[in-house]
This record gives structure tokens, C-alpha cells and sequence, in this order.
């Protein structure tokens, strides 16, 4: 199998010692090159990259990178098995496992993350902006009504995929791009994001995140969930503390 994974970053980074895995510098218009394949070359979005995040490098793979299977992983978070043993970057999945993977389904995704005390929509909307996933729903029933059930129901849904990584088959990968930039170039037409801070300015990396399994949903898509690991180490306990911090104070 032909297998590219992009490993968006935007600095140097350790990366994972095998060839399936190509370093993207994200937002690399403008900025001092890194010694990666920058995302500002061919077709490409770069200049986007303070609101599209790692999308930048994904619509650089959709329009610049040829395989079988083209996947999205970050520097920071790779997938990985359980049983792999050794420090972290000897725990990424190589490109022996991800063809035993592969041998039996298109798709392969991170495992759901689970909020509990959270739907998917509520969650947003404590986090960030609720005209953002409410505009992308008039988009949809606007452009592609045949996903509207599904959007609805992934926005009850208290778990979900979440960072944008996975591995897809070129066809599948494609059609996948196709609908999403589709849709995310007319949300950034329709929002106004002047007044945004910084972190949710990202609006468009966010609002992929939610928009994964309603495409896999609708199209009934089968697809494996595999763990990921973090490269650098997490504080659960602030995390934690945010997140119902969120929860209990509104948004302004």
C-alpha cells in the first residue's frame, strides 16, 4: 500500500522515523521555513492557517499529494497501539500496522472523545461561538440537506471524533475534502469573526472537528477507531477544571 500520513506542525519537532510520514509546516506563507514540506506551495490555502489550523495542510494533501491511503496526523498527537512498547515515537504506528489495518476497512480514526456531561453541541457552545455550529446547520440544510439527521444527531451525542486525524482511502479522502472545504469556505462567507479572540478565531479547525462523523454517518461508512498518543505530556486536572468551568459560566 501506498500510505502518506501529514504530520501538521508549525516549528521543529521530533517526527516519527518512518517514510509513510511527511512533516507539513502549516501557515508556512510568510513565515521563516522549518525545513518541512511547507503548506504554501501548488494549490493551497496557507495564508487561512489562523482559522483552518491543520487544515491548511489538509487541503495542501487533498490537492498536492498522491497515494492509496493519505491520512492527517499532528505533531503532538500520533495514533499508536497499546501493545507497542519502547518511548513515544517507538509506540507510533508504522506502516506495517497501518496496512494489517487497512486490510479490512477505509477508514481508520481516532478513538471518540467522551465529555459525559456534555452533547457535542452544548460543549461548543461553552467553548466558543454558538453561531458557528448554527450557521454551518443552515449551510447544510441549505447545500446537502441528506446530512442534516445526521448533524442533529451527532450534536446530542455526548462523544465524538475529535482532532481532526484519520487515515482514508484516496477516493474516500477526496469526496471527504470536496464536502467539507465545501462548506467551511461558505461558513467563513457567512460568519463575522472580527471580534473573535484568538483561540476561537480557529472556528474553522473547530467546526471540522464536529463535521467527521456526520459525513461518515450519512454515507454509512464502516471505519476502525485506533488510540492515539500525545508527544508532549498533559495536565488532566486543569484541563478538567476548564472544561466545567466552561459548563457553568456562559459564554459571552
Amino acid at each position: 500500500m501506498d500510505i502518506k500520513i501529514i504530520v501538521a506542525t508549525h516549528k521543529n519537532y521530533e517526527m516519527p522515523n518512518d517514510n509513510i510520514y511527511i512533516p507539513i509546516q502549516v501557515g508556512a506563507e510568510g513565515k521563516k521555513p522549518l525545513g518541512y514540506t511547507p503548506d504554501n506551495t501548488g494549490d493551497n490555502i496557507s495564508v487561512k492557517n489562523a482559522n483552518y489550523c491543520e487544515l491548511t495542510g489538509l487541503y495542501w494533501a487533498w490537492k498536492n499529494l498522491n497515494a492509496d491511503y493519505i491520512g492527517l496526523a499532528h505533531y503532538r498527537r500520533h495514533f499508536t497501539f497499546r501493545g507497542n512498547k519502547g518511548n513515544k515515537f517507538d509506540r507510533v504506528i508504522t506502516k506495517q500496522q497501518f496496512e494489517e489495518q487497512l486490510k479490512n476497512t477505509d477508514i481508520l480514526l481516532p478513538i471518540p472523545r467522551n465529555y459525559y456531561i456534555e452533547t457535542n453541541y452544548s460543549q461548543y457552545i461553552h467553548a466558543h461561538h454558538a453561531e458557528d455550529l448554527d450557521t454551518t446547520r443552515e449551510i447544510l440544510l441549505e447545500k446537502y440537506p441528506q446530512y442534516i439527521k445526521a448533524y442533529d444527531d451527532v450534536m446530542k451525542k455526548t462523544y465524538g471524533h475529535r482532532f481532526n486525524m484519520f487515515v482514508m482511502k484516496k477516493d474516500k479522502f477526496d469526496s471527504y475534502c470536496e464536502w467539507l472545504f465545501d462548506i467551511l469556505f461558505e461558513l467563513e462567507n457567512r460568519l463575522d469573526i472580527s471580534n473573535y479572540n484568538k483561540n476561537d478565531a480557529r472556528v474553522f479547525g473547530f467546526v471540522s472537528e464536529r463535521l467527521l462523523d456526520v459525513w461518515i454517518n450519512t454515507n454509512g461508512y464502516e471505519y476502525r477507531d485506533l488510540p492515539y498518543i500525545f508527544m508532549e505530556k498533559q495536565n488532566w486536572l486543569i484541563k478538567g477544571m476548564y472544561f466545567v468551568k466552561r459548563k457553568l459560566i456562559k459564554k459571552g
